[in-house]
């Protein structure tokens, strides 16, 4: 197998998890975006089929050695593939809720976190953007002092558009917060672990959002927020490499939900345009209909192969292998296949609603919710700007 192939266990899960997705979410995905509702029930499906835990060991009920990030992305795309929304509920869970608890824990902290959020019957946020603090993410106002008579930090600040941060069965939200100031001037910013329910900890009223109006997404406010010295997650003054690190991995992950997007969009197009009758004929006879879908082909095969190679970096990386990329490369090819892919996927979007003409702009067919859906994947996990800052500045190339 190359680095561009997926196994025959993998296109077997493939298979299984587009089977639970169009028998559990397809059905019903309209109605729930209409009336932007969180199913938590299909969320925890989801975690009873093992989706959580494609990344995480056996000893905290995941796959072990049978799952790998590669097989995460593959489940991603095709939840996606039926509903973005619960593809980011999907991924955050993972990349964004798991992965830093169990990168960066302790033993302790894994123990008391992991097990309810591998199994899906809880979920966790990642506490990273502010009002003043988006793609500059150093910019963090967020605070949080070390109380020396109690030992506890008090943490003080804000967080907007954080990911499974206000849902019935969240438990945990790990947030990035100033901790003090290098000997530079810098602020030294650490990660501190903030259970929901902790008092003064509040999940604000959920956002009226243009799209994945089905995920749970919130602003967060921390006033005088108390939790242990031990809820720091990872060495004190690392919190931002640390999250930063973490955005890697999403960035392919957010490659694989646009994947899913570019592939219903090009199955919507294609079942549409040997359908719909104009002038005597399907519209799919007519080049410049043909032509536009011909065009989501190419898009979507350039995309999964971007997305699936840097998935593929990523688990000889976790494999320790002698052939491994290093970390700059893994980097530049994350933000090469999420650059790529979510603009794409945006592209497919707009070309789907144009095929289906009117009808594209109904909400009664699933390419006006696509439509909307798409614009954020430019913007989730850095935008396409910080994308391409990053690929330049892999280059070599002295780009601010």
């Amino acid at each position: 197998m190359s680095a561009f192939e997926l196994s025959r266990e993998h296109e077997e899960f493939r298979r299984s998890v587009r089977e639970f997705a169009e028998a559990e979410i397809a059905p019903h995905v309209a109605g729930w975006d209409r009336a932007h509702h969180f199913p938590v029930d299909v969320v925890q499906k989801m975690g009873a089929l093992g989706l959580m835990g494609l990344t995480a060991p056996e000893e905290y009920g995941g796959a072990g050695e049978d799952g790998d990030f590669t097989s995460l992305c593959v489940a991603i795309e095709e939840i996606g593939r039926v509903d973005q929304s619960l593809g980011i509920t999907l991924e955050a869970a993972v990349g964004l809720g798991i992965n830093p608890i169990l990168t960066y824990g302790t033993d302790e902290q894994r123990k008391a976190w992991l097990p309810d959020l591998v199994a899906g019957q809880r979920l966790a946020g990642f506490g990273l953007t502010e009002p003043g603090a988006g793609s500059d993410a150093g910019a963090t106002r967020t605070r949080a002092e070390l109380d020396p008579a109690s030992g506890e930090w008090v943490v003080n600040g804000g967080k907007q558009f954080i990911t499974n941060s206000g849902s019935e069965i969240t438990s945990v939200v790990t947030v990035t917060a100033r901790t003090g100031t290098r000997a530079d001037g810098s602020p030294e910013i650490s990660a501190i672990i903030v259970p929901a329910g902790t008092p003064g900890f509040v999940a604000e009223p959920a956002y009226d959002k243009l799209g994945w109006n089905i995920s749970d997404t919130h602003p967060l406010s921390l006033t005088d927020v108390r939790v242990p010295g031990t809820n720091l997650l990872g060495e004190r003054g690392r919190g931002y490499a640390q999250f930063l690190a973490t955005l890697d991995d999403g960035r392919v992950a957010i490659s694989a939900l646009a994947v899913g997007l570019i592939q219903a969009c090009l199955d919507q197009c294609v079942a549409y345009a040997g359908e719909r009758q104009t002038f005597g004929g399907p519209i799919g006879r007519k080049q410049g209909v043909a032509f536009q879908i011909a065009d989501l082909e190419v898009m979507l095969q350039a995309s999964r192969l971007l997305t699936y190679k840097a998935a593929a970096m990523k688990d000889a990386m976790l494999r320790g292998d002698s052939s491994a990329p290093s970390v700059g490369e893994f980097k530049r090819a994350a933000s090469v296949a999420k650059l790529y892919s979510s603009e794409s996927a945006v592209t497919a979007t707009r070309i789907a609603t144009q095929v289906f003409g009117g009808y594209g702009f109904m909400e009664e067919y699933p390419v006006a919710r696509f439509y909307r859906d798409a614009k954020i994947l430019e913007i989730g996990e850095g935008t396409s700007e910080v994308q391409r800052m990053l690929i330049a500045r892999g280059l070599g190339l002295p780009v601010e």
